[in-house]
């Protein structure tokens, strides 16, 4: 199944309806949900976070709860809880959140750790233990969480585990001058968010899900993940490396890019392309780094530039 023969297309342009000039990240988080992954979205206040994750929900008729993180906002908050039933001396779970197709964490930073953790199994299993009931959340299961930059007021950094379980990270900043102009104008007639119409049923995107995994991916192309991956674990400037688990959401997440280029074979450029994304929320920096003023985009940017790309299976037959 390719890209010509579904409604993905169409969900990235009712999408842009609502979100202006961030045409990249759209098609970034469209890979991510089709390859079953969840996104966070890191940026100041503002930009048009939520609107995006709503948009998305709209136009694939997802079923989405919405959840603003506070500081006394509990794990029960999120997952639920059991009451007993004076009636018939049962308990009863009454649904949280979680229990949703598309769950929008907003501000997921702002929260203590002990609720953040509560989504962990969740994200990974996508299950939810409660009072020892486990319980299974729908198919399909994305979460989409926004955090404001680290150090904003009221805001505390994510735990390790907890980010390491996001697909990747992305970031939309400002809109261009004309941009801008353009989200005036729309917003001052009417919300954009209501242009949105769906266009991609729930079965849809499952099949799309399924199948999508079968995209070939060539041992040349494994290697330079990997090598990738291990290049940020040895670099001296890195304290912490990309996990094991990151490496697997380098390989879907160019599956996914590929399958948006209407290809059933990943290239090197599409791993090239959403490196960063994946990476960057992955690693952390050392002193060393710190005193030599590098960034994570610099530290990623030495290492992709440093590992040769793979000559492509397809291009090699060709020789």
């Amino acid at each position: 199944m390719m890209i010509s023969e579904t409604n993905v297309a169409r969900v990235i342009e009712e999408v842009k309806k609502a979100v202006v000039g961030k045409d990249e990240v759209i098609c970034r988080m469209m890979a991510a949900i089709l390859m079953q992954g969840h996104i966070l979205i890191d940026d100041i206040p503002g930009v048009g976070k939520t609107t995006m994750a709503l948009a998305f929900a709209r136009a694939m008729d997802l079923q989405q709860k919405r959840m603003q993180f506070t500081p006394d906002v509990l794990p029960s908050d999120v997952t639920g809880y059991f009451m007993y039933d004076h009636k018939d001396g049962t308990f009863e779970y009454k649904k949280g959140p979680i229990m949703s197709e598309l769950f929008l964490a907003d501000e997921i930073n702002r929260t203590s750790p002990k609720t953040q953790s509560a989504l962990l199994e969740v994200m990974e299993e996508r299950k939810v233990t409660i009072d020892g009931h486990t319980l299974q959340v729908p198919r399909p299961f994305i979460v989409i969480a926004t955090q404001n930059p680290s150090g904003s007021a009221g805001t505390q950094p994510l735990p390790d585990s907890q980010i390491d379980r996001f697909m990747l990270c992305l970031h939309m900043g400002y809109p261009g001058n004309q941009e801008e102009i353009e989200i005036i104008k729309k917003r001052t007639i009417h919300n954009p968010l209501n242009d949105v119409k769906c266009v991609m049923g729930k079965q849809e995107l499952l099949a799309i899900q399924d199948s999508i995994q079968d995209i070939y991916i060539h041992d040349s192309i494994y290697a330079y993940i990997v090598e990738l991956a291990v290049r940020t674990r040895k670099h001296d400037m890195v304290k912490l490396g990309v996990s094991p688990r990151g490496t697997l959401a380098l390989s879907r997440m160019a599956q996914g890019m590929a399958f948006l280029a209407g290809r059933d074979y990943v290239l090197p450029e599409d791993v090239f392309s959403v490196f960063k994304d994946v990476a960057a929320h992955r690693i952390f920096l050392n002193a060393r780094a710190r005193v030599n003023q590098l960034t994570k985009d610099d530290v990623l940017n030495e290492i992709l530039h440093s590992v040769k790309q793979p000559v492509p299976w397809n291009e090699r037959k060709k020789k």
